[in-house]
């Protein structure tokens, strides 16, 4: 990231809080990340300790008890923490994910009950879009909201929400006209002790094992009509908002993910000797190491363009697509190659680039897939 410093201008107060982020990543993060891996156990003494440290006030404004530094201090958090344990960095990532349509379509009254609370850390949040049979097209969704007075009763199912299974409360978007596809989606902000409320057992997962996720059914889940987030039909808009800026996050944790899995393919490569040298002075590996570092720049340009974007409150629909896409591939291919570079030790468990190859793998999936990425990307070079 130092290097970045000279096409950007990124303040000095974020690189400070950047390298204090660094070391307790580092120091308290990285010792703890296979084993919650290996035990998929949600780790309760991370989240405390950024509570204890106000990273879960990036996302938001002095206002709201957050700490007003914006989506470039945010993403590098992300990539920091991603480094060690791609697992914690979604505690920050659905901290933004969860609580943005809040921020930016919320009351002020909604606002001040559910923002200061995640902002502290007391209360987690979440993101519920996708259903089994509406995952890249929200406009199939049948999870359906019917007014009754001063209620909406929700029937339903929700699937793959993260923060599911701890999330205390949650942003839900529900099909309120069904003859109106997208147009007839509506979103609410819910708790989530709300009698109907049902969550099934956390997801096993081939990566990111530490972070839950569940699927969430509502049986005749009654909500208040003033927990309506934005109007009536509005949700559809809401939901690709949100997802603008957390795509941002999906490329900083890849990147994050990848830098780890370069570092260690380059030290290796150091130290393992084939044919009675250092395998680094193969050209082979030198040339896959070069790959490496140029994808991992390139991503992270990328995405610190999508961040300075949303900081500067400009539109950035394409420049998110554009970083999530490049940087989940690059982040798996370059996951490919640190397996490769060691060997069969990199098949085995007893080293983090195992783990890192399989954590690289969702971020071409969530918060839209690849080919979604395509689709953004190329409807806003056609319009």
């Amino acid at each position: 990231m130092e290097a970045l410093a000279d096409v950007y201008t990124i303040p000095q107060e974020h690189l400070d809080f950047r390298d204090t982020i660094r070391q307790i990543a580092q120091e308290r993060v990285a010792p703890r990340a296979a084993e919650i891996d290996e035990k998929a156990e949600y780790p309760q003494d991370i989240r405390e300790l950024f509570a204890e440290h106000d990273l879960f006030g990036l996302p938001f404004e002095t206002e709201y008890g957050g700490t007003g530094t914006g989506a470039l201090m945010l993403n590098m958090a992300i990539e920091e923490v991603s480094k060690v344990c791609a697992s914690s960095a979604l505690m920050l990532m659905v901290q933004e994910l969860g609580t943005l349509p809040i921020r930016l379509f919320g009351t002020e009254e909604q606002k001040q009950r559910f923002l200061p609370r995640c902002a502290t850390g007391e209360w987690t949040p979440a993101f519920a879009l996708s259903e089994p049979e509406a995952g890249s097209d929200p406009g199939g969704m049948i999870t359906r909201a019917e007014r009754d007075g001063d209620e909406w009763v929700i029937n339903g199912t929700k699937n793959w929400i993260t923060n599911g299974p701890v999330a205390d409360a949650i942003v839900l978007f529900t099909m309120t006209d069904l003859s109106k596809g997208t147009k007839g989606i509506t979103a609410f902000v819910v708790d989530t002790d709300t009698p109907g409320f049902l969550k099934q057992k956390a997801d096993e997962k081939l990566g990111i094992c530490a972070s839950p996720s569940c699927t969430i059914f509502f049986e005749n889940m009654e909500v208040p009509a003033g927990q309506r987030l934005g109007a009536e039909g509005e949700g559809f808009k809401i939901a690709m908002s949100t997802l603008d800026g957390g795509r941002i996050g999906i490329a900083a944790q890849a990147i994050g993910i990848a830098r780890a899995a370069f570092e260690e393919a380059r030290d290796y490569s150091k130290v393992r000797k084939t044919f009675d040298v250092p395998i680094a002075q193969h050209q082979a590996i030198q040339f896959m190491l070069a790959d490496m570092a140029t994808e991992l720049e390139a991503a992270r340009l990328l995405t610190l363009r999508a961040a300075s974007l949303k900081d500067r409150g400009l539109r950035h629909t394409r420049e998110s697509s554009m970083a999530k896409l490049f940087a989940s591939e690059a982040a798996n291919r370059v996951a490919d190659k640190a397996v490769q570079i060691h060997g069969g030790m990199g098949y085995s468990k007893e080293l983090d680039v195992e783990r890192h190859f399989r954590d690289a793998r969702i971020t071409e999936i969530y918060e839209g897939t690849s080919e979604i990425q395509r689709l953004v990307i190329s409807n806003a070079l056609l319009k």
